[in-house]
């Protein structure tokens, strides 16, 4: 079974070796075991800078200090190293694994990574169901469901899911019950159906009709074509010229689906052919900007192509760039083709073909292959990588100044060097009804979306903007200095260099009330908006550091600010629905929602609340005494304990 990170017991955390000037290198490294497992080395921050793995801990980690590998890269990583952690493994089978996963939570720098997460379209075939239906799906599912694809064009996989639901009379409905009686659906009576829910065609039957449809996806369509022609042929000779021409249309539909798909051999396997582009021009970033071209030949035929974005060290060989691809990209895909073709060899070759053999249940071969088509098809793929390239550069170049360059000059107007994590913080409610709060993540410029985060706010009752923004600073940093004091590592325990809030002075004044409290020194600054709610400039120190509308470093608040306000509102909007929507007020026998309201306007906080008595109670206004006894019966029996949502 393949290990994951959360699958602790089957390793061993050990010691840490720090590295300095003043450390006895080569008695240090006799601590190290020689065992199969993972290395971490953070810099002098405890930030994860490279992780790796390896078949025998002790001599892959001293090739760091003593010489290296080769790779250019090291001259830049082996100097920032301050410490080394490492996990013994069972295998070198689990380390690589274990190292993928810990590379995709953490992405250290000097690590190959997969930059865009962009889903491509597949469509499944829902076997866990007695009547399957065929599914357009872009996130799988380790399931009963057989998919088929990616598909590079959305709306052909789209187009052809539709053509053999009509083909094949397949249902499209997914919440009617099967032999449980009721009325057919509109698709049976208009003949597109059978009518597998009310039972008017069997199971067996049925499937057949199922198998059909998984025979074409999977690139054998001459079955499905050959069945349609001789219903055709019947047809007219029975003289239902009506029904003939509309097999004759479905024959023509399916044969001009098929004429979109190039053959590439006559084995019918299933193949993967990646190549790789490369710009090493971002000397000043210390990496290379990578393209990976993917060309899918399902059944033997290619049936799309896909480009994915990567960053590696400046100087990183193709080979480990290739190698690192391939593991994340098929960590968890759950369909894995039988050979994968890539234009070198790798040094992890077999310990690669292991794992993604494991991941398939099914042997997976790597191949370079060295003539023929298949040659062909990969020098197709690298041209293609090339082409890509060449045409996204300026776009590279205009999303740099976009997000780098103007984190950079953000860095420059607040005083902070070298920034590169920016948090920032907004709150949402309506009269002070459900308040929430949420953070945002931006490095580098861009977000950081699995870093977000929302609080529903627990100790307000009322409308109090400030106090809600201090409950979820505290919460937040609170949160990380307890996991740092505890050894973990999450989002959490990694602090921004920067936070912004939506807001002017006030809310800039209780970021900083915070961080003195808990004695953290980050900069604070405020984004002052106009009569639009639009940022205009910066405030910092008490002072207003305009800005050009039309720079970068405009461009790059004001997304960061749109995204807080946005991530608030949708969390406070989810929240609104009866279903989610509960407090503490909700347990209360006799409060209903316009009850709830009239508390939460005349009690701020829930301390209030407890101190009030039954008599101050039920003088309020639309409080009768029953509800007041309530209310204070309620607080007396849990003793003030408040159990609120998260």
């Amino acid at each position: 079974m393949p290990v994951t990170v959360k699958e602790t017991p089957l390793f061993a955390l050990h010691g840490l070796l720090w590295y300095n000037e003043g450390m006895d290198v080569e008695k240090t490294l006799e601590n190290i075991p020689k065992d199969p497992g993972v290395y971490i080395m953070k810099d002098a921050s405890g930030i994860i800078i490279y992780i790796g793995k390896a078949r025998v801990l002790r001599s892959r980690v001293s090739q760091y200090f003593k010489g290296g590998d080769g790779r250019a890269m090291l001259h830049s990583l082996v100097p920032k190293v301050e410490q080394v952690d490492y996990i013994v493994t069972g295998t070198e089978l689990e380390a690589l694994i274990l190292e993928n996963n810990l590379i995709k939570e953490h992405s250290p720098k000097y690590n190959t990574l997969l930059k865009d997460d962009k889903t491509y379209p597949f469509i499944g075939v829902t076997l866990g169901e007695e009547y399957p239906r065929l599914v357009y799906v872009r996130k799988l599912k380790h399931d009963k469901t057989k998919y088929f694809g990616p598909f590079a064009d959305a709306k052909a996989a789209k187009g052809t899911m539709d053509l053999l639901n009509k083909t094949l009379k397949l249902r499209t409905c997914g919440n009617r019950s099967p032999g449980k009686g009721g009325r057919e659906c509109l698709n049976y009576h208009m003949g597109i159906c059978e009518g597998p829910c009310r039972e008017h065609i069997s199971a067996g039957d049925y499937m057949e009709h199922v198998e059909k449809a998984m025979e074409f996806l999977g690139g054998n369509s001459a079955s499905l074509i050959k069945d349609l022609e001789e219903k055709m042929k019947k047809a007219a000779s029975d003289l239902d010229f009506e029904a003939a021409a509309v097999y004759r249309d479905q024959i023509e539909n399916l044969k001009k689906v098929m004429e979109k798909q190039l053959v590439s051999s006559n084995d019918g396997k299933d193949r993967d052919y990646v190549a790789l582009a490369r710009d090493d021009g971002y000397e000043d970033a210390g990496v290379s900007e990578i393209i990976i071209q993917i060309f899918f030949i399902r059944g033997g035929k290619l049936i799309g192509k896909e480009h994915h974005y990567m960053k590696a060290p400046l100087g990183e060989e193709d080979g480990e760039i290739v190698s690192g691809f391939l593991r994340q990209y098929y960590l968890e895909a759950p369909l894995l083709p039988g050979e994968i073709f890539i234009e070198e060899e790798l040094k992890d070759h077999d310990i690669l073909e292991e794992y993604l053999t494991q991941r398939r249940g099914g042997k997976v071969h790597i191949v370079v292959p060295k003539r023929g088509n298949k040659e062909k098809l990969l020098e197709l793929a690298k041209k293609n990588a090339k082409l890509t390239l060449n045409n996204d550069r300026e776009k590279l170049k205009r999303q740099k100044a976009r997000t780098v360059e103007a984190s950079q000059s953000l860095g420059e107007m607040a005083g902070v060097s070298g920034l590169k994590r920016i948090e920032a913080y907004d709150i949402s409610n309506i009269s002070g009804y459900n308040m929430v709060g949420s953070m945002v993540v931006f490095e580098d410029g861009s977000p950081r979306k699995a870093d977000y985060r929302k609080f529903r706010i627990k100790t307000l009752l009322g409308q109090d903007d400030y106090g809600a923004m201090r409950e979820v600073m505290l919460r937040r940093f609170e949160h990380g200095l307890r996991e740092r004091k505890e050894g973990k590592e999450s989002s959490f325990t990694r602090f921004p260099d920067l936070v912004l809030m939506d807001g002017g002075k006030g809310q800039v004044n209780v970021a900083r009330e915070v961080m003195s409290e808990l004695n953290l020194d980050i900069t604070i600054c405020g984004m002052v908006k106009d009569d639009c709610h639009r940022t205009r400039a910066l405030l910092k120190d008490g002072e207003e550091i305009p800005m050009p509308k039309d720079s970068p470093v405009f461009h790059l608040i004001t997304r960061i600010q749109d995204e807080a306000h946005r991530f608030a509102i949708t969390f406070h909007r989810s929240l609104r629905s009866k279903e989610q929507t509960r407090s503490i007020l909700d347990d209360i026998p006799g409060v209903g929602d316009k009850r709830k309201k009239i508390i939460m306007k005349n009690f701020p906080t829930i301390d209030d609340l407890k101190k009030a008595d039954e008599d101050s109670l039920a003088a309020i206004e639309g409080i009768d005494k029953k509800t007041a006894k309530a209310i204070r019966d309620f607080f007396d029996g849990r003793e003030g304990e408040m159990a609120f949502e998260e």
